[in-house]
């Protein structure tokens, strides 16, 4: 999960690196394929050539500044406008660069330039678009005060304007707002996305403790149920083997209880929670423990205690309980005067082997279950 939201946020930061990416280019490429081309082209008719000039650089310095900021997501050093208000002071002074006659012409370059670098410069805002706004019509503003100082109110000269500026305005604002766009698509692909695949895990671990639930009343089932089928065939609850079943029932009780306890040696733990129920049944328990328990999975822990479990709970007044432990050998091993284990087999597991023999004359009970690193 936590690798996939890594995956899909890496996704959703190309695309908007590649729209800021985009937008740079753009503002590179018309600032020196338009801007520089008109500035030179238009030199000698110019009334202050170097005025042009300083703007062009000028324009370029904020560029700069402005694409790096965007480009490594950093803010800008003294904030947003300032730089604006230096953007606007552009298109001014190509506008003074002008002859009268010149302003909104090829030479006046700025006025329908400063919009694209102003792009880039709310670009990271959330309020790149009021802020875009205000800027395209203060841009407006200062070029109309131009046009009125050079004398250019006619209804010609106000008409190309007009329809310049509604060119220019639509095509960096739209660019601006496709960029935006394609950010917000990209953030909302990976939202849905995190949800989907919050909501598989939510249903993989929903599925995962139903299994979970199943075991668990299949292995309680298995506990218990030859109890209880020996209860329901009339067997009597007085005699000796049957008490003696339930006690080996109950005891697979415990454990399956003891493996869900939260222990810092779960073995031991589980061992332990078996012999004190045999002790509340009056028969004398000696635990001796010997070594740390090594990490071990559940179906190891299992094949360890099935036999050396069943062995105590059988045990009619004693039992002696031993575990040695290394970290590659764990033995379980247990003396008792139970009259015998019938239960043949048992669980499984991996490098895990089990015996069982008489002693003293038989009135003794030996069994021994033994892991050995694979």
């Amino acid at each position: 999960m936590d690798a996939l939201t890594a995956s899909e946020t890496s996704v959703r930061r190309n695309y908007s690196l590649g729209a800021r990416r985009a937008a740079v280019s753009i503002v590179a490429l018309w600032h020196v394929g338009f801007d520089l081309v008109a500035t030179i082209g238009s030199w000698e008719f110019y009334r202050f050539p170097w005025l042009s000039g300083l703007a062009w650089l000028l324009y370029t310095a904020i560029g700069v500044v402005a694409a790096i900021a965007l480009l490594t997501e950093r803010p800008l050093r003294f904030g947003v406008w300032p730089y604006a208000v230096g953007t606007l002071a552009v298109s001014a002074i190509v506008v003074a660069a002008c002859q009268p006659g010149d302003v909104v012409n090829a030479a006046d370059w700025a006025w329908g330039s400063v919009g694209w670098l102003a792009m880039i410069l709310f670009w990271p805002r959330p309020t790149w678009l009021r802020d875009l706004s205000v800027f395209l019509l203060a841009n407006v503003v200062v070029t109309l005060v131009g046009l009125a100082l050079a004398g250019g109110f006619d209804p010609l000269s106000l008409s190309k304007f007009l329809v310049v500026s509604v060119g220019a305005i639509s095509l960096q604002a739209g660019a601006s707002a496709g960029g935006h766009a394609l950010d917000l698509a990209a953030r909302w692909a990976v939202e849905n996305s995190n949800r989907t695949a919050r909501a598989d895990a939510d249903r993989k671990a929903a599925d995962q403790v139903h299994a979970d639930r199943l075991a668990r009343y299949a292995e309680v089932r298995s506990a218990v149920a030859p109890v209880l089928n020996l209860l329901a065939e009339g067997a009597d609850p007085a005699d000796p083997d049957v008490r003696h079943e339930s006690a080996v029932g109950a005891a697979r009780l415990r454990r399956l209880i003891a493996e869900t306890d939260d222990a810092p040696d779960p073995l031991l733990h589980t061992l332990r929670a078996c012999a004190f129920d045999v002790e509340r049944r009056g028969v004398v328990v000696l635990f001796l423990t010997a070594g740390t328990v090594p990490p071990l999975p559940l179906d190891v822990r299992r094949a360890l205690t099935e036999a050396p479990i069943e062995g105590m709970a059988r045990a009619r007044r004693q039992a002696r309980v031993t575990l040695v432990a290394t970290p590659r050998e764990v033995i379980v091993s247990v003396l008792t005067d139970a009259p015998s284990l019938p239960v043949a087999g048992g669980l499984r597991a991996d490098g895990v082997a089990t015996r069982v023999e008489t002693e003293n004359g038989g009135t003794q009970l030996w069994i021994e279950s033994r892991w050995t690193a694979q």
